[in-house]
């Protein structure tokens, strides 16, 4: 049974999907330990399904005319069906966070390096976090334990018990 974390459900989900949001996009946050709790089952279920569809993909060639008038095999790859539900499903459960502008980069740069990808969050899931995830998984033959928690003690103020949660690199 799901802890309540002392707010009612909507607010619980949003709650789960904001840190969950971070989580994967920081890689590693602080919160309190019960919240962290949640979060990990919340965050692995989501890694588990993107490490299950990352692969389903669909090629498909076609033939296009270029500017000179020439006729070119282009090769498109879309989302298999599975991938396509997952992601749909992914996005559903997480707040779609959006890539910052880095120090000292400029405008066009900045638009050049974002401009085919809508949802940098599942775009960073299915790409870099699933794969690195699937690849741990066949060379220690386990799934899971995508996360780690590390207790910190309490905090100062309302003494509750603090603990960082991060996405495991090894």
């Amino acid at each position: 049974m799901p802890r309540k974390l002392g707010v009612n459900s909507a607010q619980r989900k949003a709650m789960l999907r904001n840190l969950a949001s971070d989580l994967l996009w920081y890689g590693k946050i602080e919160t309190t330990e019960a919240r962290a709790k949640e979060t990990r089952s919340y965050t692995e279920k989501l890694i588990t399904l993107a490490i299950n569809t990352y692969t389903d993909t669909v090629e498909t060639k076609k033939v296009e005319t270029n500017e000179k008038g020439k006729e070119v095999n282009v090769t498109i790859i879309k989302d298999g069906p599975k991938k396509l539900a997952a992601r749909r499903k992914i996005m559903a459960s997480l707040f779609d966070l959006q890539e910052v502008q880095q120090f000292k980069e400029s405008n066009a740069d900045f638009k050049a390096r974002t401009k085919d990808i809508k949802h940098p969050l599942v775009e960073k899931l299915f790409n870099e976090i699933a794969p690195k995830y699937a690849q741990r998984a066949e060379e220690k033959g386990q799934g899971g334990g995508y996360t780690r928690i590390i207790k910190c003690g309490p905090r100062k103020g309302d003494a509750a018990e603090v603990a960082i949660i991060e996405l495991i690199n090894d």
